[in-house]
């Protein structure tokens, strides 16, 4: 790949990071909104993803090999496994631990991938700094009630299932289509909260457009953009620098509450999205290429590198 070809491909994979963290963002207000019209949590969920399930699985399942369905699925349940944990944490400990903990997740990563073998860069060590303070500053610090021991092993691993599910996606979705793992991830998510719903008698049909608006937004916006989005991102940029830009979710969602739901953002919200924005651009920060002498061996060894795409 040309230099000039990776650093397109960067371009598109910061955008599609970006355009990912603002339809994630809007999850909160259209759950908000299912809430306030009735609808229980498992049942909102599990519309949610059996919707796009039924919406995407006849159009991107077209050649999927038995192997890539069932590594779709095993990634999906990663997914259906953190948003379980975080509604598990949300009951027991504030929205604010639940979601600071949650959106560490790029801290998750780069422990993961470290353990995997790939040392993060100063610059993204950096990058997960400022986001932490940020994000403590816009969704807000546990307060002294936030002592609940499961629930705050909930929040933690809802971050830790959110960044495997992350590395996951970008080692074992090579090759596979953005909307067939979004499809995917959709059905063994919507199967799950539709039987929790179930067994916990909170799961039923939705009845009028006060119910169905926002199931349907949730299924278009947060799901069916953001989820491919999400993907092609980790397929340019890796999970570190992709899960760096999600940390972006959180501020679209304060300026959208304030615009929707007239909620009014917290003291520090400008101060920590400004610091939440820097740690974002500095993630994107390209690494260091020292030359070396081009014998055989290296340079081997740098068009293996070339073939697999660009050190992240």
């Amino acid at each position: 790949m040309s230099r000039g070809a990776g650093e397109l491909d960067v371009r598109r994979g910061v955008l599609l990071g970006v355009t990912s963290a603002a339809a994630f963002g809007t999850l909160g207000i259209w759950g908000k909104l299912a809430g306030q019209a009735g609808l229980a949590s498992f049942t909102t969920l599990g519309w949610r993803f059996l919707i796009v399930a039924a919406l995407l699985l006849p159009v991107s399942s077209r050649g999927v090999t038995g192997a890539q369905r069932a590594r779709m699925l095993g990634v999906g349940l990663l997914y259906t496994l953190a948003t379980t944990c975080y509604f598990g944490a949300l009951e027991r400990v504030s929205a604010g631990a639940t979601s600071l903990l949650l959106y560490l997740a790029p801290a998750f990563v780069i422990l993961l991938s470290w353990v995997l073998g790939r040392a993060p860069r100063r610059t993204q060590l950096g990058a997960v700094a400022l986001a932490g303070v940020g994000l403590g500053l816009v969704v807000g610090l546990p307060s002294a009630a936030d002592r609940d021991a499961v629930g705050l092993g909930f929040a933690a691993g809802a971050g830790a299932l959110y960044a495997t599910y992350l590395v996951a996606s970008e080692r074992l979705l090579g090759g596979v289509s953005a909307l067939a793992a979004t499809a995917h991830m959709a059905l063994i998510s919507g199967l799950v909260f539709a039987a929790l719903g179930l067994l916990g008698g909170t799961f039923r049909v939705p009845q009028g457009a006060a119910q169905w608006g926002p199931i349907l937004a949730l299924a278009l916006l947060p799901t069916i953009i953001a989820v491919p989005t999400l993907y092609g991102a980790i397929q340019r940029l890796g999970a570190t620098r992709a899960s760096l830009l999600g940390t972006l979710e959180p501020l679209f969602t304060v300026l959208l509450a304030g615009a929707v739901l007239r909620e009014t953002p917290g003291p520090g919200a400008a101060l920590g999205g400004t610091l939440i924005l820097a740690g974002a651009l500095l993630a994107q920060w390209p690494a260091k290429v020292t030359p070396a002498a081009a014998g055989p061996v290296e340079a081997a060894g740098a068009a293996g590198r070339t073939r697999r795409g660009p050190e992240r």
